[in-house]
């Protein structure tokens, strides 16, 4: 399971949630988690030059103009570095105090490109931020830094959205691809580790269908609606194409409920008809779980893609926190549900 954690930390509500959350994982798994604060020294520094042609005149000449840069410039770096070493610190010391193995880090750059590259070192299995941070204003729908980092990075994710502990129901969306699966694989440990029931939802779209062929109805010549044997296509999907896909799908659920079993623990299976990332967020909502889980691109996806749009929507409008695996789930003859 996760041994290696990089907290983001940004003293906002939903980064302490994250720490805390953080702690729970660690406290679980004997994992070694690293606080990580990212602050932009030199972005300040291009400011203050920006502005520097508004001070009063006293400052204009050179020699003082020169004398207040060094000043700011050490005031910005070392006070910002003093924040830094603050969040490092403070979360050093909850995890002391919660017997969990930890250290802090703190970098000068821009936030989400020093986060992403401090992931690509590979050295963490998880990385938990915040939906939103300090800057977030009442119309954001998702912080920038989130956001960014979440399109980059490879290794498993961890929104935080709201204060809530991994407790009482998990769900994880299955599409039969090898994300969902290992999503699966990660439910199904977090579910044991702290006692939460896990449910499994698989949505087909058989509307998109229908929504096609009615598209297309208007615009065929007859000509075109004869050689596309148009009559005979729509009755296909009717009777054959979106009742097989339930049954491919419910196929999805059957596979997901055999990997929990396999792994020891029994789960419930929800199969949905309708658009997958909308009927995702309307199931949440009602079922109310404390985390839902998604890999993070389905069974179609390109190497080119960073993030699924069923993902990608989830992520920024669901209530609840949402952690997104970039593994796969592989099956060898003689072992089940391996990591890869």
């Amino acid at each position: 399971m996760y041994k290696n954690i990089l907290v983001c930390l940004d003293n906002s509500d939903q980064s302490n949630w994250g720490a805390d959350i953080g702690l729970s994982i660690g406290k679980k798994y004997g994992s070694i988690l690293t606080g990580y604060h990212v602050y932009a020294a030199a972005l300040h520094k291009r400011r203050f030059t920006q502005m520097e042609s508004t001070l009063p005149p006293k400052y204009q000449k050179a020699e003082e103009l020169n004398r207040q840069r060094d000043i700011h410039g050490t005031l910005i770096s070392k006070g910002l570095q003093i924040i830094a070493e603050s969040y490092t610190k403070a979360f050093e010391l909850k995890c002391n105090e919660a017997g969990v193995a930890c250290s802090g880090k703190a970098t000068e750059g821009k936030n989400y490109l020093e986060i992403t590259k401090e992931l690509q070192t590979g050295a963490y299995d998880l990385a938990i931020l915040g939906f939103q941070g300090l800057g977030a204003a009442g119309s954001s729908r998702i912080g920038s830094v989130c956001e960014r980092v979440a399109r980059r990075a490879r290794t498993d994710i961890l929104v935080v959205k709201e204060k809530r502990p991994v407790e009482g129901h998990i769900a994880v969306a299955v599409d039969g691809s090898l994300n969902s699966y290992a999503g699966v694989r990660l439910a199904v440990e977090l579910g044991k580790a702290f006692g939460a029931g896990v449910e499994a939802i698989s949505v087909y779209d058989s509307g998109f269908h229908y929504t096609a062929f009615r598209s297309l109805a208007g615009i065929l010549s007859k000509e075109a609606s004869r050689l596309f044997k148009f009559k005979e296509q729509e009755m296909l999907h009717e009777e054959i194409i979106d009742h097989g896909l339930a049954k491919i799908y419910q196929g999805y659920l059957d596979t997901a409920k055999d990997i929990a079993e396999k792994d020891g623990l029994t789960i419930k299976t929800t199969l949905i008809d309708g658009k997958p990332f909308d009927r995702i967020l309307k199931h949440i909502e009602t079922a109310n779980p404390s985390l839902l889980i998604m890999g993070r691109a389905g069974m179609h996806a390109v190497k080119e893609l960073d993030i699924g749009s069923n993902t990608e929507n989830c992520l920024r409008q669901s209530k609840c926190n949402i952690l997104i695996t970039s593994r796969d789930y592989a099956s060898t003859e003689g072992q089940t549900g391996l990591f890869r």
